[in-house]
């Protein structure tokens, strides 16, 4: 429904913009001697939303988004005590929320650290091929031969018993650098080609019922 703007029109519509423009009312000044009228905005139920519980919550997640219209009736330099709780309000909020997300992507990630640091290695692999001059990449001292790593013994060999488990450590071709660090991880070789072995005889199997099982499937179409 359409109002005009220029004419009032009053009615139980709560979505009337005649209903919802403010109201004044007009007042008799008897404290003086010579008594005047005046106009006074006539309040409502926003006009102190700390009145009651339910409007108080509703005002603080307002200021949660910034609204700080709740406060509006009030100045500022009459109330120092108000400016100074809402700032720190805003200071400990944002220290809040800061650590919630610390704590989410944290745990996001703690599982997938393997991921970040192949999306790392890649973006920096991007860097040095499109991003850097022919004579910084012949740089020895930002790209070194070698590349010396420092790891944990324990969740080294915990990490190379894994990728042996899953046919991850290639015992066809083993260099003398992976025999030396077999030999640092207390790992014996046998070991580990005897797993591959085991590996290998599990997908065997697997692969050997499947097929079995499509034999099967189809004779019992046959059948039908």
């Amino acid at each position: 429904m359409n109002y005009p703007l220029d004419e009032r029109i009053v009615n139980d519509d709560p979505n009337n913009p005649w209903n919802l423009s403010p109201n004044y009312q007009v007042f008799e000044n008897n404290t003086s001697i010579n008594p005047s009228l005046f106009i006074l905005q006539k309040p409502d139920e926003n006009t102190n939303m700390f009145t009651t519980f339910a409007t108080s919550l509703f005002a603080t997640c307002l200021l949660l988004i910034g609204d700080t219209s709740s406060f509006s009736n009030w100045t500022y330099e009459e109330n120092p005590m108000l400016m100074i709780l809402m700032i720190l309000f805003a200071f400990f909020m944002v220290i809040y929320i800061l650590n919630v997300f610390i704590t989410l992507f944290g745990e996001a990630t703690e599982d997938h650290e393997d991921s970040i640091l192949i999306t790392r290695a890649e973006f920096l692999v991007e860097v040095e091929l499109f991003y850097l001059l022919p004579f910084q990449r012949r740089r020895n001292d930002w790209f070194p031969e070698m590349i010396y790593y420092c790891a944990d013994i324990d969740e080294t060999r915990k990490k190379v018993k894994k990728m042996i488990v899953k046919g991850e450590w290639n015992t066809n071709k083993i260099s003398e650098l992976r025999k030396k660090l077999m030999e640092k991880l207390n790992i014996p070789l046998e070991n580990e080609i005897s797993l591959q072995d085991l590996l290998e005889e599990i997908r065997e199997m697997k692969n050997s019922s499947q097929n079995m099982f499509t034999e099967m499937q189809e004779i019992k179409k046959r059948l039908q």
